[in-house]
């Protein structure tokens, strides 16, 4: 279902960045190639037609949206979700990291990775 929801937002995202690329804020854009009197679809329905479509397909991507939200698929074992066995298995906060305390025993740090790196 999720991923049903994730393709049909794709598309409908498709959809209106072309209907929105379309139309033009002063009545242009492809409506304007549409002057013909004879037309069964004058630029002023071209452009009601372009409005239409783009309030329904916000629409259909709001809604889509909220359906995606809601099928996100959650993973959870016995023990609890997957962050929380993340968190269950990292160091303890408590506990300070180890720092070298004198010039010596950073030099001798810095020997044993040279050593390593050879």
């Amino acid at each position: 279902m999720y991923t049903l929801a994730i393709v049909l937002i794709f598309i409908v995202c498709l959809l209106l960045v072309l209907v929105v690329l379309v139309q033009n804020s002063k009545g242009g854009g492809l409506a304007a190639g549409f002057t013909g009197s004879n037309q069964i679809m004058g630029v002023r329905r071209t452009a009601d037609f372009l409005e239409k479509a783009t309030w329904y397909l916000a629409g259909a991507l709001l809604f889509l949206c909220i359906l995606a939200s809601a099928a996100i698929p959650r993973h959870e074992s016995a023990k609890g979700s997957i962050m929380s066995e993340q968190i269950q298995s990292a160091v303890d906060p408590t506990q300070a990291p180890n720092f070298p305390k004198s010039a010596d025993q950073i030099e001798t740090a810095g020997q044993g990775a040279e050593q390593k790196a050879e």
